[in-house]
């Protein structure tokens, strides 16, 4: 689908205040702190807004979602759902914002303005707990996840540059 013209989002979401539960709103701060992005491309922190993303998401002609899976790996395993997968393997049962996340996607599909959606996801060892720092486990993969959005931006058709100052800038090249 690579299209220079296309409005990609990358939208991170996820509570912050429940470890790994935060790891898509983390990932996207990442982002935002060690790249640059052609205009094409949009970050946005969705934390647990559910519906209220309707609209920034019926904007885009594509949505790349990092998040927290349930997809019942080992804490840390790395998932690339799309299409069918999406409900095959997001489990709204297990975690409220990913029902809040395929409602959201459902209503947007219903009224006709789905973009292409792909979820990279990071399976959480600690969704429970209260704190703002991600697990060990999850953190070690943030280079990783972040590698991951950076080429599915890419073969979106967006572009980026890695920050003077960045991190992730060294760990994704």
């Amino acid at each position: 689908m690579e299209n220079r013209n296309n409005r990609i989002l990358v939208l991170g979401v996820g509570n912050i205040l429940r470890r790994d539960e935060g790891v898509g709103v983390h990932a996207v701060e990442l982002l935002e702190r060690d790249y640059g992005f052609s205009e094409n491309v949009t970050l946005l922190d969705g934390g647990t807004q559910g519906m209220l993303l309707m609209g920034p998401i019926m904007e885009a002609d594509a949505l790349v979602v990092a998040d927290a899976v349930l997809g019942g790996g080992e804490p840390g395993s790395i998932y690339r759902l799309t299409g069918a997968d999406l409900t095959l393997r997001i489990d709204p049962g297990k975690s409220p914002h990913q029902a809040d996340l395929l409602d959201t996607l459902t209503y947007c599909e219903v009224l006709g303005a789905l973009p292409e959606v792909v979820v990279l996801g990071v399976e959480p060892q600690d969704m429970d707990g209260v704190g703002l720092e991600l697990t060990p486990v999850v953190a070690r993969r943030m280079p990783d996840l972040a590698r991951l959005l950076l080429r599915e931006i890419e073969r979106l058709g967006g572009a980026w540059t890695p920050a003077e100052s960045g991190d992730a800038a060294r760990d994704a090249g």
